[in-house]
């Protein structure tokens, strides 16, 4: 791809989109807001396929284990909001991380993401938004290289790249898969962690003001999270992160957002970002309007289905 057409691609884009949501949803509270603010926006997003993604902490006992708790948790909020008709386009994606940087592993959501691209351009991308670890993305890529042209990836994954390491959750389960994604040139759009998307919190306050009783997608998200909240924070005051809401959000606003062209950084398998001022651009979000974006996330899911 040349570099106007990389840059172009990496604005964020006008009317109506394609998209391919890649999530890890059972690993924490913020996925489920995110498939919810997906959802919410149809005039905006038009939603191809969600992906479920692996995942390994105390929430699983393998990535495999994430994945299939991330699929049921998928179709679970599919049902909370009223959208059974989408569960014949979630697949279940990778059961294990990269073994290295050659080898994909199958899987029904890298090998539809492989074939479903190709429909695309990189006049007409699709847009792809990944919230955990980008194996699925990577996979497809692997698969077949050619739809590295035809989609914009929008990653939520690694640190802000002045942060003294790159150990964070979704780019440090896979550094393989990570290391392909920055490296293919495919026009990548990152959503660092610490600290940038970090600044994205919300309270019980909030929650209990904006969401609880609005509907039953709100309901759910709202008391998951005061639930979880209090399992480690009773009787004191907290805030959540609900990271991976900035995916979506990306798509729908430049607003919520100030960012830059970086030349693509390298992940490092030492925890550390490596750089080489002679690779392509991405586009480097460094800053989240936090209010603006919480504002317009609460107004979505508050309206829907009325």
């Amino acid at each position: 791809m040349d570099t106007a057409t990389l840059i172009k691609n990496l604005e964020h884009p006008a009317g109506k989109i394609d998209v391919i949501l890649d999530t890890d949803t059972y690993n924490e509270i913020d996925d489920q807001f995110a498939i919810a603010y997906m959802i919410s926006n149809p005039q905006k997003l038009n939603v191809k396929a969600i992906n479920a993604a692996p995942f390994l902490n105390g929430k699983s006992s393998s990535p495999g284990d994430g994945m299939e708790k991330s699929y049921d948790e998928i179709l679970k909020i599919l049902r909370l909001m009223e959208r059974g008709d989408m569960a014949e386009h979630v697949y279940k994606g990778s059961d294990r991380f990269l073994s290295d940087e050659k080898t994909p592993v199958p899987s029904p959501a890298a090998e539809h993401l492989a074939q479903f691209a190709m429909n695309y351009s990189p006049a007409n991308p699709l847009y792809v938004v990944a919230i955990g670890a980008i194996t699925n993305v990577a996979s497809a890529i692997l698969l077949n290289p050619k739809i590295a042209e035809n989609i914009v990836l929008v990653w939520l994954g690694g640190n802000a790249l002045h942060w003294h390491d790159t150990k964070e959750f979704n780019l440090y389960q896979d550094v393989a898969a990570a290391r392909i994604v920055f490296g293919c040139g495919v026009p990548l759009v990152q959503l660092p962690c610490m600290n940038v998307v970090s600044a994205f919190t919300i309270s019980e306050a909030d929650l209990r003001q904006w969401l609880l009783g609005k509907n039953n997608i709100c309901t759910y998200l709202a008391q998951n999270t005061i639930d979880e909240a209090n399992s480690y924070a009773a009787g004191k005051p907290w805030t959540r992160v609900i990271w991976d809401v900035t995916g979506i959000a990306w798509l729908l606003d430049g607003r919520f957002f100030a960012e830059r062209l970086e030349h693509s950084p390298i992940p490092e398998y030492d925890g550390y970002w490596a750089f080489d001022y002679n690779r392509h651009f991405i586009k480097y979000v460094y800053q989240v309007n936090r209010d603006a974006l919480a504002e317009d996330l609460f107004a979505k899911l508050a309206a829907y289905g009325n």
